[in-house]
């Protein structure tokens, strides 16, 4: 596999990292990953598309090879304004979108800010915890949520990262994480998931605060208003295996414009990598209607 060449740019003054899969002139697609991940989970899904389409695949903030924040907290809002960044430094618009759990979840919310400049979108398990979970949390009271939130920032504190003897020994962990995953994608994603330490042991790229989740942000209700000003075809893609709930069924695949809804069977949260040929074929089908 050709790789592709790696680029940095700015944002709110962190130096954050993309890949490029080349192909000037051609469409733009860009590829969002999820919670620590990083942008060569992409790799199968870009050498697949990359002769139809000119692909960019951001580290966001946080992870793989882009700078950690120092204060404050990983929010939904700042990965946005991230991808808002890089789209208008590129200048890849009008570009088509595909983006995995957290990743999903800010295509969605760039598309809604900016659906003029989104030809198509993919969500891949994007749309967060399924409808009765959420509706939990928001009963909390607000004291409540602020404490929780606040114990995890201390536990995440004293949080020492894990640290493997060995490449293999961190390929293993990833392996059992995902047992879909074929032996080579889990050694793939291990390689370039890690980094080697000072005393020659290995430890995840990604900063242990991206764990915690922030008590604020934009409510529910709002996020669904984004979604109902997506104006381009949108795919919905859910494993059947994940703890994910179905969006045409719980309701929230009936707040967009133009929506098509898919589940797969032997997939769970990582649908593109679990089940890979298919996951293309869905992808292909849409992208050509």
């Amino acid at each position: 596999m050709e790789g592709p060449t790696s680029h940095v740019y700015f944002s709110q003054r962190l130096r954050l990292h993309y890949v490029d899969w080349g192909n000037e002139g051609a469409p733009p697609m860009l590829l969002i990953h999820g919670g620590r991940d990083h942008c060569r989970n992409w790799d199968w899904v870009a050498e697949a598309l990359r002769d139809d389409y000119h692909i960019i695949a951001p580290d966001l903030r946080g992870h793989g090879d882009s700078q950690w924040l120092l204060g404050g907290s990983y929010n939904q809002i700042d990965y946005i304004y991230d991808i808002a960044q890089l789209l208008h430094q590129t200048g890849h618009q009008p570009v088509t979108i595909i983006g995995h759990s957290l990743g999903g979840s800010i295509s969605l919310g760039y598309c809604g800010l900016y659906p003029e400049t989104v030809t198509k979108l993919v969500s891949i398990e994007g749309m967060g915890p399924p409808p009765q979970a959420i509706e939990e949390r928001l009963n909390q009271p607000t004291e409540k949520r602020l404490h929780h939130w606040v114990d995890d920032l201390r536990k995440t504190a004293g949080r020492i990262p894990r640290r493997y003897t060995t490449l293999e020994e961190a390929h293993e962990r990833m392996q059992t994480e995902n047992p879909h995953l074929t032996e080579d994608q889990a050694r793939h994603l291990t390689i370039h998931g890690s980094n080697q330490n000072e005393d020659g042991t290995y430890s995840w790229k990604f900063d242990n605060y991206v764990r915690t989740f922030p008590p604020i942000g934009l409510p529910f209700q709002e996020q669904y208003r984004l979604y109902s000003r997506i104006t381009c075809p949108t795919l919905l893609i859910r494993g059947m295996e994940s703890w994910a709930s179905d969006p045409s069924q719980d309701g929230r695949a009936d707040h967009f414009q133009d929506v098509r809804v898919e589940n797969l069977e032997n997939a769970g949260h990582w649908v593109h990598h679990d089940q890979l040929k298919a996951f293309l074929g869905l992808v292909r089908d849409f992208l050509a209607g």
